[in-house]
């Protein structure tokens, strides 16, 4: 019987290898591992062997587990990078502080975006700002939609550089801080509150003005966690 060292080390190997046949493309993005049989067979370990190397392939973001499915494999990208950490940083925002570090965080990239489309968003850009403004504008009397297209708003902030580490960080952003945010109170006051922030955003960006925009943004989002402190306290 291997002890509980050895199974370790053993899936560690086979980890390794499945992990180099996935970053190859030998097991391509999307398709089943195989077996548990055929890998019990090909590696000569057990059973609990094998599925302590999915459960790490997993962790790693390399495939996706589904119940009572063969896992399917993920090619790594950035949005799987930020999935492979997201039960740590579930755990850091518990701790005293760890929202407002992750807010900071978020202050201190959005206000660099917001510069840097004063300076280079295209036509392009500012219609798809443009368009995420109105979408904004006409939820004001609905919470849930509004909730919905500020996010939309911020998530086009990222995307303007046409960096694709960028759109991934909105992303798990969102979903982190999402447990929170989906709390808070929303009212049409508000919402016109934070709908006018975000249009002096759009403004200052639209006259090619980087210290306005920073500045709207800075002001916005410093707003924004008043409220969250508001609602929930200090985090």
């Amino acid at each position: 019987m291997r002890n509980q060292a050895e199974n370790g080390r053993a899936a560690d190997n086979v980890v390794a290898i499945l992990a180099q046949r996935i970053q190859t493309g030998e097991l391509e993005d999307g398709q089943p591992l195989p077996p548990e049989r055929d890998m019990m067979e090909e590696f000569g370990i057990s059973r609990t062997v094998v599925r302590e190397a999915v459960v790490a392939l997993s962790n790693k973001g390399l495939i996706e587990a589904r119940p009572r499915h063969r896992p399917l494999v993920r090619k790594p990208g950035y949005d799987s990078a930020f999935s492979a950490i997201e039960s740590i940083v579930t755990h850091l925002l518990h701790q005293p502080g760890g929202v407002r570090n992750l807010f900071d965080t978020r202050i201190l990239l959005e206000a660099a975006l917001v510069r840097e489309a004063a300076k280079t968003a295209d036509k392009h850009d500012i219609s798809a700002l443009k368009q995420a403004l109105e979408a904004n504008e006409a939820s004001i009397d609905n919470s849930e939609m509004f909730y919905e297209t500020d996010i939309g708003f911020h998530r086009i902030l990222y995307e303007i550089p046409r960096n694709p580490v960028l759109p991934a960080v909105n992303r798990a952003y969102t979903t982190w801080l999402a447990p929170h945010w989906m709390q808070m109170p929303r009212l049409p006051d508000r919402n016109q509150k934070n709908f006018k922030a975000h249009k002096e955003i759009f403004d200052a960006v639209l006259m090619r003005d980087p210290d306005a925009a920073e500045d709207a943004l800075k002001r916005h989002l410093e707003n924004a966690w008043d409220q969250v402190r508001q609602t929930f306290g200090e985090l």
